[in-house]
This record gives structure tokens, C-alpha cells and sequence, in this order.
């Protein structure tokens, strides 16, 4: 790949003006804006295995993957033929069919946690449906969740939320009620003292915990050593329920999610993005006693048009079946640390206070000394210094994450190649900053 220092964005720039005058900040999700890193995104026209070409005809390797539903390559061809197939006897049936019991079957095989699960069209979806089962489930009215972890857009999840709220600057969102989150607790990732507090301030009050066990929406921030046993162990002691919002690390991590890589069974998990292959989708499941106060089963009310469309329950079966082959999570977790210790590595070596790390197919990169273990750590590390060395790998053909506070994501279409012509750009950048 030719380095692009003089990267041509003309037609980008064009659309990205008239789309402006179309939809407010003239994108469809914050983020895509280029806000936190400057200047004007670039305009997708195509996608393909581990690539992006832009309206412009620029190409570049891609570690965003859709925000991690890519996790086979763009457009996998058995992908592709599966879903043409399905397109042949309609987009959506808003009625049941077989291709929801084939996908339900694949994910509670997978999932610890999972005896049961329900399909909506969001990750958003799913955390605002997990929240009011754990309430109805409890009778309880009050939710933890840790600062800088994102469960969607959700009202009642807008508190501390980091990513895209993060990148605005914005603490919480306009609009949101406080009576919608006082019950809504928070506390630092991490911290196993602060949780502990919280119940005994709030005693037979708690419905339950949310969190990412790997947190991506804060930049990568993994669990500390005997955190998530500590938060099984609390939850189970005060009769609340522990959530995994494994929407970004299910089937990513570990084909069973961060619950098996870790050995941590949650009541509940939410999931999306890799079992949907690239189409909306969303999931929450867990033990069967809970599920089934989920309607028509129980009284907890949650239903949905397009839930289940067999367009996306045929892209994440032949996904899924694809992630089963072996070696597949051997081969993610090479590529993806050859990746994130050659980042580190260069940063070292060209003079960067850096640190990050990866598991699997997901890792992250921080301008501070770190550890990162929090929100607040995260929040130390160097944005400016971030978003010139995002445009630099931009001119050099490589799309990261527009945010300090996003983790990036491989796929099985990258190859050593890739990486290596992604350190190669990375160190020609790092050396010029």
C-alpha cells in the first residue's frame, strides 16, 4: 500500500457538507463525525475482507469492522451467498421462523450463561430490555453500572457513559430526567470497594450490576485480577443479579464471550454486533427461571417488529458457523498481539508515554503512561496527540476508531501483511509527532 500523505478526500468532503444540511452533525451516529480527532470523516463506498475504499477511491485497512460485528472480514462470501438466499423469500416475516431457533440454539451453546434468549434489533435494545427483567425479576428499582461503560443510548443508562458521550464532552445527555436516573448508581471500573459500598448504602434495594467485562467504550480496559469474581460474589450475597453486557465482546473474545474466557457465569448477558454478521441485531439471555417472566411467557412486556428478521438471523448463523472452524480464535489473538505489541513497541522506542493491550480480536491503545484501569485513567491520556496520530495513519491508508475512547478490532481477514504495513505507517507517524 502507497503511503497517501496527500490523501484526496475531495467527493468525502462534498457529501459530508450536503449531509450536513440533512441530518444534524450530518451523520447517523455521533461518533462517525470525527469530532474528538478533527476534521471531516471520510465517505465509505465499499467495504471488503480487512479493507475500506472510500468515494474518493482511497484504501485503507480497516480496524474498526463496523464497530466489531466484522469479525470474519467485510462481505464474507458465504455471508454474502447466505443472505442473497435469504433475500429470495423476504426481507422480514414478522412471524416466527425456523431460522430464530437455529441462531437461539447456536448462542446457548455457546454461552455459559445463556438457557434462554430473546431477539431484538440493538444492543441498545437488549440492555433496556435486561434492566426492566432485572427489576421485574427482583421488585427492585436500582441499577449499578461503572463510569465509562456504555450500554446504549438508553435514558437510564446516560450516566457516566463514556464513548460517544465522552467524545462530545458532554457528561451526561440533555433530556434525560433525573428522575429517570436517580436510580441509576455508579461506580469506577474496577473497583471492587466502591460496589461493595454501594449495597450497603442501598440495602435490599439493588435489582443488579452492568458492566462490560472488557470495557471498549472507554478505550480497551480489561478487568482487573479477581473483579469479576468479587462482583459474582457480592451480587449473589445481596440477592442481585449480575448483567455481562457482552454485546462487543461476545463471540469476539472467545467464542463463548468473556464469561467463558474468564470463567465467570453471569445471570444475564446482553450480546449483538458479531451475531448479527454485519445486520442490526441485538440478544439478552440467561437463566431459564428469569427468562421466562420475558411476554408471552411472564408479565415483563418487551416485543419488537423486526426482532428475529431472518436476514439477520441468516447473517449470524453463518457467521457463528464460520467462527467455529479450528484455530480461529489462535489465529485472532496472533494477528491482534502482533498488532498491539508492535504499537507499544514503537511508541517506546519514538519516545511516546504509551500502554494498551489486546485480547483476541480486540485491543486498544492509550497516549499516557497508564495503567489504565478506569474511566479516570483513561481520561488522562493525550487526545490531542491521539487525534494527530489517527490522521496520520488516515493519510497512510489505515482507519482506527475516530476516539481516544473506542477499542479497535481484527478480523480474520487481516493479514501478517496488514499488520505489518500497519506498524510500518505507525511508526512513520510516531516518529513525526
Amino acid at each position: 500500500m502507497v503511503s497517501t500523505r496527500n490523501l484526496n478526500t475531495t467527493k468525502s468532503e462534498e457529501i459530508f457538507t450536503a449531509a450536513q444540511k440533512l441530518m444534524p452533525g450530518g451523520v447517523s451516529s455521533p461518533v462517525r463525525a470525527f469530532k474528538s480527532v478533527g476534521g471531516q470523516p471520510i465517505v465509505f463506498d465499499r467495504v471488503n475482507g480487512a479493507y475500506i475504499w472510500d468515494v474518493d477511491g482511497n484504501k485503507y485497512i480497516d480496524y474498526v469492522g463496523t464497530w466489531g460485528p466484522a469479525i470474519c472480514g467485510h462481505a464474507h462470501p458465504e455471508v454474502i451467498t447466505a443472505l442473497h438466499e435469504a433475500l429470495e423469500k423476504g426481507t422480514s416475516f414478522g412471524a416466527p421462523s425456523v431460522l430464530e431457533n437455529v441462531l437461539a440454539e447456536m448462542v446457548i451453546d455457546a454461552v455459559p450463561s445463556i438457557e434462554m434468549v430473546r431477539f431484538v434489533n440493538s444492543g441498545t435494545e437488549a440492555c433496556m430490555a435486561v434492566l426492566r427483567l432485572m427489576r421485574a425479576f427482583t421488585g427492585r428499582d436500582k441499577l449499578i453500572k461503572f463510569e465509562g461503560c456504555y450500554h446504549g443510548h438508553a435514558d437510564m443508562f446516560l450516566v457516566k457513559a463514556g464513548s460517544g458521550v465522552a467524545t462530545l464532552g458532554l457528561p451526561d445527555s440533555p433530556g434525560v430526567p433525573k428522575s429517570t436516573t436517580s436510580n441509576t448508581l455508579t461506580a469506577p471500573f474496577n473497583d471492587l470497594e466502591a460496589v461493595k459500598a454501594l449495597f450497603e448504602e442501598n440495602p435490599d434495594q439493588i435489582a443488579g450490576v452492568i458492566l462490560e467485562p472488557v470495557v471498549g467504550n472507554a478505550g480497551f480496559i480489561p478487568s482487573d485480577a479477581g473483579f469479576l469474581e468479587g462482583l459474582r460474589m457480592l451480587t449473589q450475597e445481596h440477592g442481585a443479579l449480575l448483567v455481562f453486557d457482552e454485546v462487543m465482546t461476545g463471540f469476539r473474545i472467545a467464542y463463548g464471550g468473556a464469561q467463558e474466557k474468564f470463567g465467570i457465569t453471569p445471570d444475564l448477558t446482553t450480546l449483538g454486533k458479531v451475531i448479527g454478521g454485519g445486520l442490526p441485531v441485538g440478544a439478552y439471555g440467561g437463566r431459564r427461571d428469569i427468562m421466562s417472566m420475558v411476554a408471552p411467557a411472564g408479565p415483563m412486556y418487551q416485543a419488537g417488529t423486526l426482532s428475529g428478521n431472518p436476514l439477520a438471523m441468516t447473517a449470524g448463523i453463518k457467521t457463528l458457523e464460520l467462527l467455529q472452524k479450528q484455530g480461529t480464535y489462535d489465529r485472532l489473538n496472533q494477528i491482534t498481539k502482533k498488532l498491539s505489541d508492535g504499537l507499544l513497541q514503537i511508541a517506546k522506542e519514538t519516545g511516546h508515554a504509551a500502554c494498551g493491550g489486546q485480547i483476541s480480536a480486540m485491543f486498544g491503545l492509550f497516549f499516557t503512561q497508564g495503567p489504565v484501569h478506569n474511566y479516570e485513567d483513561a481520561k488522562k491520556s493525550d487526545q490531542s496527540k491521539f487525534s494527530r496520530f489517527h490522521r496520520g495513519m488516515l493519510e497512510r491508508g489505515v482507519y482506527l476508531a475516530p476516539s481516544q475512547f473506542e477499542a479497535g478490532f481484527t478480523s480474520l481477514a487481516h493479514t501478517e501483511e496488514d499488520i505489518e504495513r500497519t506498524l510500518s505507517a505507525a511508526r512513520e507517524v510516531m516518529s513525526s509527532l
